[in-house]
């Protein structure tokens, strides 16, 4: 029985992230200075995976940016879990250079680090959660 209780200890860290990412993060400034926040929350299609939608824009001055075209269209999608605070296997779109890239994604702290490549050319930004 010991043995048993001792294999699932070590793998409950695993299982810990097993799930998909929630909340709200703060992506950092595009190409024009502007922020958005990106609601991530499992995917409508498949509640395994992890999505991101794009809530709230704004400028690079601080207001809210109400008139952003791009407000309620996914920004993240079909991430699915690595474990251990990774994310993989997904898409990302950069709405500042209507790109999209293969992409992953990893908790550092309480930072969500997202990375979106291209062949070898990556592009990463250091999201933060909001409140």
């Amino acid at each position: 029985m010991k043995k048993v209780l001792m294999i699932v200890a070590l793998l409950l860290p695993s299982f810990a992230y097993a799930a998909p990412l929630t909340g709200v993060f703060q992506t950092e400034p595009g190409d024009e200075g502007g922020v958005l926040h990106v609601g991530m929350a499992p995917c409508a299609d498949d509640a395994a995976l992890t999505c991101g939608t794009i809530l709230r824009a704004y400028k690079a001055d601080g207001t809210a940016n109400t008139e952003y075209e791009h407000l309620g269209k996914p920004i993240v999608w079909a991430m699915s879990d690595g474990g251990n605070g990774k994310w993989g296997g997904g898409k990302i779109w950069a709405p500042d250079r209507d790109k999209t890239y293969a992409s992953k994604m990893s908790m550092n702290g309480n930072m969500l680090q997202v990375k979106g490549c291209v062949a070898f050319i990556c592009r990463t930004q250091n999201w933060i959660p909001v409140p």
